[in-house]
């Protein structure tokens, strides 16, 4: 990874934190397709190369299917996705881009048909750690190896 700062070295103490969410975002019950899916789809809308590629990756390892990451930038219009993970998604961009779209009461209750409270938390922690790397990674010039 090339970048403009060694920001795990640099700034450890800043990096705890986010480290520590990681940690929890990993061990949620959310499926690890789906929280691919969430991973690369914010990624495309905030346009950081190296968390899509990264997450691209990861989704292939688990075995998701080309044709779902290909249509991630058009899943409304696909009709290839569960509808809780049409709900999920429409949630990712919803949060991603929240000063334009927010999280209406219809948005949450709609989710929530899906997922219980805890569930629900657990899908806004995945979304606001994806983005928190996005941000850093493109603040920081993070780029993807080709």
């Amino acid at each position: 990874m090339d970048n403009r700062i060694n920001y795990f070295k640099v700034s450890p103490a800043a990096l705890e934190t986010i480290m520590e969410s990681e940690k929890y975002v990993r061990k949620t019950s959310i499926d690890r397709k789906l929280k691919e899916l969430i991973k690369i789809r914010v990624s495309q809308i905030n346009g950081c190369s190296y968390c899509l590629n990264m997450h691209t990756k990861a989704a292939k390892k688990l075995k998701v299917s080309d044709e779902q990451i290909n249509a991630l930038e058009d899943w409304k219009a696909a009709g290839i996705f569960r509808e809780e993970e049409q709900a999920a998604l429409e949630l990712a961009e919803n949060m991603t881009l929240i000063a334009e779209n927010g999280v209406s009461d219809a948005l949450y209750t709609h989710v929530r048909e899906y997922y219980n409270e805890k569930e629900y938390v657990e899908l806004v922690m995945v979304i606001l750690q994806i983005n928190t790397w996005n941000r850093l990674s493109i603040a920081m010039g993070n780029h993807a190896d080709v």
